[in-house]
């Protein structure tokens, strides 16, 4: 009797050589989700592969990666750089760009091998589709279903404000608001997240605050000519008044948007417009060595498995392990290619090593991590993580004392009130969990950009904004930007601004800038 055992590789594969077509992108798009979802169990928004050339990607980088867009001349400094440095071979570009967008949208370049297009799909329309569609900050803070209607919109919009408006007094409001965008997102879920497929007919149906609203908010309060009885009652009615702005106020384009007493309805909507773009994006900013791990870790497992059943060739893995293994070295310090920790390294690192405590742990292993090691559902773990923890808090709860070993990592205090350095943590128990608490906090948004926040309006007088930053670890803001963002504050305002930095731990008032006149 004989027994004929069922091979899993292909009899033969999906394409052979560098040249594809649309029909090639098509199969091999087919059997990468075969195995995405059929074997890994990903959960993708529909794809939308769109081939454009290095042209065309260049255009994309310059417009924050968007399809469509609203026009401004700083999108045409970023492309006339990118491109004179492209064509000297000083800057590569990207293999693609993915839009979190439902359908998915991925550009891939034209220029690209079919075996780089089968990476980017896999990258891209399968890796970081899975994690937009799935992460937790994504659902709660953008909306998929509607950021296109949106961006069409806005694209409109501006176009309309500068012909009726003029282009010079359009690009003045969305200078301002672009020097503002890092500080015009909710950090905390204190507001619902904007439906954005409803923002079209809600600024057709715009209207300014109702008159008695801002008629109360900047009426002139009573002077020392009133009688007690009736200043007491002006005081109480300017901090009910002062409540109803909510104060403080973390995200400055919003307070701006709604409160500022000299804006007109347009440049609100413009306002609305960059501060709507920036929630968007503010998700991303927190993910992204998970994100760019899970995109990386996902395109090495399909190819890899494409590779076992025979779908692609030998070469073409050879090309792919070139490529791969360069978007996930790591240079040593003494590089003079270090630039910090690269996140597709550590991310794929870290993503290749929680599947292996899950499947073959150590000793160690069962120690640092009970809940998950042996546990043999690597993927059902992976895709727990990406889910439901962000950079930080991925790192804090998963970095194994093997990835301090293999980055080769230690903790150094670097007071600049001391002579020299000191060693804080190295590779024992001990050290580990600092060293993983101190690159948990490298990966803390809160410590990375200032804490700005609007603490006061100066309603009895020239109705001058005050802003406080609250300094932490001793670190101001660069005097020479802060000015700068501060007289763009004061043109949205309408008044003087004023800027205190203020010591977080005692109060202490360390400087103060002011911009705009009283």
């Amino acid at each position: 009797m004989s027994i004929t055992l069922k091979s899993d590789r292909a009899a033969q594969p999906l394409f052979e050589g560098a040249d594809w077509e649309f029909s090639t992108i098509q199969r091999v798009h087919d059997a990468i989700e075969e195995i995405a979802v059929g074997e890994f169990g990903l959960d993708c928004y529909p794809s939308q592969i769109e081939v454009i050339n290095s042209e065309q990607m260049l255009d994309a980088y310059s417009s924050i990666a968007m399809p469509l867009f609203y026009k401004h001349w700083s999108f045409g400094k970023h492309f006339a750089r990118n491109e004179a440095l492209y064509r000297a071979g000083m800057q590569g570009l990207a293999y693609e760009i993915v839009i979190n967008s439902n359908p998915c949208i991925c550009y891939i370049m034209e220029e690209n091998s079919m075996t780089m297009q089968t990476l980017v799909m896999a990258h891209a329309a399968f890796g970081h589709n899975h994690f937009f569609k799935n992460n937790y900050l994504f659902r709660q803070w953008t909306d998929a279903n509607g950021i296109l209607d949106y961006l069409s919109f806005a694209r409109d919009y501006v176009a309309k404000c500068e012909e009726r408006h003029g282009i010079e007094a359009v690009e003045r409001v969305l200078d301002a608001a672009h020097a503002l965008k890092d500080h015009g997102v909710n950090r905390y879920a204190h507001r619902t997240k904007p439906n954005l497929a409803e923002e079209r007919r809600r600024a057709e149906e715009w209207q300014a605050h109702e008159e008695a609203t801002y008629n109360d908010l900047w009426r002139t309060v009573p002077g020392a000519g009133r009688d007690k009885e009736e200043r007491d009652a002006a005081e109480a009615r300017l901090q009910e008044i002062k409540r109803e702005l909510g104060l403080p106020e973390e995200n400055l384009l919003y307070l701006i948007e709604k409160r500022a007493p000299r804006l007109e309805d347009w440049q609100r909507e413009l306002v609305r417009i960059v501060r709507l773009v920036a929630q968007y994006f503010y998700p991303q900013k927190q993910t992204q060595m998970m994100n760019e791990g899970c995109a990386t870790f996902v395109h090495y497992e399909i190819m890899r498995r494409l590779h076992e059943k025979g779908l692609i060739t030998e070469g073409s893995m050879l090309e792919f392990l070139h490529s791969h293994s360069s978007v996930v070295f790591q240079p040593d310090f003494d590089d003079p290619r270090f630039s910090g920790i690269n996140p597709y390294a550590l991310g794929f690192a870290m993503m290749s090593d929680v599947r292996r405590i899950c499947e073959e742990p150590s000793a160690e292993d069962q120690e640092w991590f009970p809940d998950i090691a042996g546990r043999g559902n690597g993927y059902g773990v992976l895709r727990h993580a990406w889910a439901n923890y962000r950079d930080e808090s991925f790192v804090l709860q998963h970095l194994s004392p093997a990835m301090i070993r293999k980055f080769r990592m230690f903790a150094v205090s670097d007071d600049s009130s001391k002579p020299a350095m000191r060693v804080e943590a190295i590779h024992d128990e001990i050290g580990y969990r600092k060293i993983r608490s101190a690159l948990s906090r490298q990966y803390d948004l809160s410590r990375r950009e200032p804490d700005i926040q609007i603490v006061d309006v100066d309603l009895t007088g020239d109705r001058c904004l005050v802003l406080a930053h609250y300094v932490h670890d001793g670190v101001l803001l660069e005097e020479k930007s802060c000015r700068s963002v501060l007289r763009h504050t004061a043109l949205l305002w309408g008044y003087a601004v004023k800027l205190l930095e203020i010591e977080a731990a005692t109060d202490k008032v360390l400087k103060t800038y002011e911009a705009g006149d009283k």
